[in-house]
């Protein structure tokens, strides 16, 4: 493993990548520890302005796919930044009114769209994420 395609990469992908790695630990924190409690809503807080900052450098980031390509630069992957700045809200709204059903499922959607599904994407040939895992 290497991080010279990193230190390489555009400010945006080197945004993008110190933002998500902390979002990906503190989502899945979230995920395992009990919910409702002061350490929970921090760490909420904090993971989803981690994702917001993440979603927005990622909006600078050209699609990977040619062929993908909706407008300018933008591919299918940007529905995530899409996802992220309509979820986050959301999901604030649902906790702080007491809804807490639709506050998960809110939250679960981001990390699985957000984390999960975009960042097995970042690991496609092609990608900064690939070069740095596999040379």
């Amino acid at each position: 493993m290497t991080f010279e395609p990193l230190f390489e990469a555009s400010l945006a992908i080197q945004i993008h990548f110190y933002t998500v790695v902390p979002a990906f630990l503190l989502g899945t924190l979230q995920m395992v520890l009990p919910k409702g409690t002061v350490l929970h809503r921090w760490n909420g807080y904090t993971y989803m302005a981690l994702m917001v900052v993440t979603a927005t450098a990622a909006a600078f980031i050209p699609s990977f796919m040619e062929q993908g390509l909706v407008l300018g630069h933008f591919g299918y992957i940007h529905l995530f930044v899409i996802l992220t700045y309509v979820t986050v809200p959301l999901a604030i709204w649902n906790a702080r009114k007491g809804d807490i059903r639709n506050h998960r499922g809110a939250m679960i959607g981001l990390y699985v769209g957000g984390i999960l599904i975009a960042g097995g994407l970042a690991f496609m040939p092609g990608r900064v994420m690939h070069e740095m895992v596999f040379g």
